[in-house]
């Protein structure tokens, strides 16, 4: 068969689950994925030919596109900052919003007195690592560090920064269990579970069949549990100077930076993402 007339049956077997613009970057990251091919090579190869067997291949993912599985966890992988991160079903998968939250970090550190290579950052929740890695890469001086509960997270987190050449002190904690962080830190950054479980209607079939609870969700009754925590151990753990981010739950805005105003914290600032939504928080002790 050849890959233009599968192309056409990509897309009458999706379309009443996804819009076509969808499908279009499904099929073409699909055929650099099992053949190698970017969209100019597509276009160029209008003969390209599929053998019994790779077409039984597609068809195996055709079955897990009908039913919402992430196009990251069919193929491994997921692009963030200019950066390709593996996933699988332990990890998150990357975000833009979160993409914004490393721009908005690394435009404050230009702010700092101190050269890079005194430049102490943790990111607590670390999941794939995309955060620690992407801020590593872009400030290649800096001592990174990053925390998450899940030993199976971990280890994707460590192959990223492998496969990203950098070095990152990777740790396995509960962070709700830490009293102290034993160290001082120029930058501390999180992005925590924050999801309510009265949201979970809202939440995309795709997102919650398939991606980590642990990493998502967290009780109606306190919804700022992890912000707290953190930003305690931030208290006892920025340097004098040091800058507290947060990714936070867009309809909590308000009551994160009531939380942090009750502790003390200062120069808060509340940021919004691409989509209009409150979605980071910037402040200092």
């Amino acid at each position: 068969m050849l890959l233009k007339q599968y192309k056409t049956h990509f897309f009458d077997s999706l379309k009443n689950i996804q819009d076509e613009q969808e499908i279009e970057s499904f099929f073409f990251i699909l055929t650099e994925y099992l053949h190698n091919l970017k969209r100019v090579d597509v276009a160029l190869n209008s003969n390209f030919e599929l053998s019994d067997e790779e077409v039984q291949k597609w068809n195996a993912i055709l079955v897990d596109l009908q039913q919402e599985k992430p196009i990251q966890y069919i193929t491994g992988e997921a692009w963030f900052y200019g950066l390709k991160f593996e996933v699988n079903v332990n990890t998150l998968i990357p975000r833009p919003e979160t993409e914004e939250l490393v721009e908005f970090i690394l435009k404050e550190t230009s702010s700092f007195q101190l050269p890079a290579s005194n430049l102490n950052i943790l990111d607590i929740g670390t999941g794939t690592g995309c955060i620690p890695i992407s801020l590593k890469a872009n400030l290649p001086q800096a001592n990174v560090s990053a925390i998450d509960v899940s030993e199976k997270v971990l280890e994707v987190a460590k192959r990223n920064a492998e496969s990203n050449k950098v070095e990152i002190n990777f740790i396995q904690a509960n962070i709700l269990e830490v009293e102290d962080l034993n160290q001082h830190f120029d930058i501390i950054v999180s992005n925590p579970p924050y999801v309510r479980n009265l949201e979970k209607e809202e939440i995309k079939k795709n997102v919650l069949d398939y991606e980590p609870h642990l990493a998502l969700f967290v009780e109606d009754t306190d919804a700022l549990l992890f912000y707290r925590k953190i930003a305690q151990l931030a208290l006892k753990n920025l340097s004098p100077n040091g800058l507290l981010f947060f990714e936070i739950n867009q309809y909590l805005g308000k009551e994160t930076v009531e939380l942090l105003q009750n502790l003390g914290f200062k120069n808060i600032e509340l940021k919004k993402d691409m989509y209009g939504n409150d979605r980071m928080i910037r402040c200092s002790i």
